[in-house]
């Protein structure tokens, strides 16, 4: 089971930003969809889908949090014809952040902003097939009084997880301003075995992170689920129902794997029970969950 995966809030439009996305990306599908009644946002929606074979989980649980560039996802492509192919899909209702053109990077690259408000960044390849690389990879982008952290963030994030390295770093040169030398232009990374990539950024953003996107961390055991908490959080008022933020202001959501199989139910008493419990709690108690989930509290 994929250990890390993003997810994305929305008011109410995550079925169709589903049927959309995998209608966009080859080897894509809905895996599930669930719903959750009597939330603090009213009726609420999961969806679980794959992109290339990558697990996303998409939430429309009311208008709270609006999608910036701080977390995009980049799509290595094989050919420039898909990368013509996926910008023009998304480029419908979307917005342009970098044109869609040449650069010394990659002979065809572009950034953009799809019509729910993701961003996107699409990048052809040219030695795709003898890359060992995922399609989609998470990208942090640290702006404002983040700017120059993202050496941190990845230090601290390989040494949290596990199966981790640190890959490629490229940094801004002496000639580049705003941008300070020596910070990070664009690195990758791996957690868990799963690709990211962090970028700092000087320019004048209004944006930074947000609960907008966030990280599923599946955990297996309580003792697991109190590892990454306490490594973690960092802001005590952004914990509520498995949620934190860290120090960087990137939230992330600690689920243990019990309560994904729980969600799955489709007896309506079992499922209200778990969400009445989980919604009292912080930091998830497995156990508890399980009482609730069986009918013994």
């Amino acid at each position: 089971m994929q250990k890390i995966s993003p997810h994305l809030w929305f008011d109410k439009e995550a079925v169709q930003a589903a049927e959309f996305y995998t209608g966009l990306i080859e080897n894509s599908k809905i895996k599930d969809i669930t719903t959750l009644q009597n939330t603090p946002s009213g009726t609420a929606e999961t969806v679980t889908i794959e992109l290339a074979g990558q697990e996303f989980m998409l939430l429309s649980a009311g208008p709270l949090f609006k999608f910036n560039p701080s977390i995009s996802f980049i799509i290595a492509c094989k050919t420039i014809e898909e990368v013509d192919s996926l910008w023009n899909k998304l480029a419908d209702g979307g917005t342009e952040l970098m044109p869609l053109d040449s650069y010394d990077f990659s002979e065809k690259y572009g950034w953009i902003e799809d019509k729910f408000g993701v961003s996107w960044q699409l990048i052809y390849v040219d030695d795709y097939g003898a890359m060992d690389t995922q399609k989609i990879t998470p990208t942090l982008l640290f702006t404002g009084d983040q700017c120059g952290k993202a050496d941190e963030a990845i230090s601290y994030y390989t040494s949290v997880f596990s199966n981790s390295k640190i890959g490629d770093i490229y940094r801004y040169g002496p000639d580049e301003e705003p941008d300070k030398e020596g910070t990070v232009k664009h690195a990758g990374f791996v957690i868990e075995g799963q690709e990211f990539a962090a970028m700092d950024s000087a320019l004048a953003h209004a944006f930074n992170f947000n609960e907008a996107i966030s990280f599923i961390v599946y955990c297996k055991t309580q003792k697991e689920i109190d590892y990454y908490w306490d490594k973690l959080s960092a802001v005590p008022e952004a914990e509520q129902c498995g949620w934190l933020k860290d120090k960087f202001g990137v939230s992330w959501q600690i689920i243990p794997t019990a309560m994904k199989e729980m969600m799955k139910t489709k007896d309506p008493e079992k499922m209200k029970r778990v969400t009445e419990a989980f919604l009292k709690m912080k930091k998830f108690d497995i156990e508890e969950l399980k009482r609730a989930y069986e009918g013994k509290i």
